[in-house]
């Protein structure tokens, strides 16, 4: 199922990260779009990843993205040699 997202107030630099399949966020979007618990939305020029409802991950285009609890996603960034801040 394709999830659809409005990238239109989301920051250049993360739509390349995200959208483009050299992207280094683009296998989190694929996991986006795969798994039924995941959904996202555009907030500030960020995106905040929920799971079941609670909020477990922001990604932003220049910082580092911001891991607000433990998730099989954020284990894959870190995975991938992403370095995550804890909020």
């Amino acid at each position: 199922m394709m999830k659809d997202l409005d990238t239109s107030n989301m920051c250049s630099h993360l739509q390349k990260k995200l959208l483009d399949a050299s992207g280094v966020y683009h296998q989190v979007w694929l996991d986006i779009q795969s798994d039924s618990e995941l959904t996202a939305v555009v907030r500030s020029r960020q995106l905040h990843v929920y799971r079941n409802g609670k909020k477990v991950l922001v990604l932003a285009g220049k910082s580092a993205p911001k891991l607000l609890r433990e998730d099989k996603l954020s284990a894959k960034l870190q995975a991938m040699g992403i370095t995550i801040s804890a909020k």
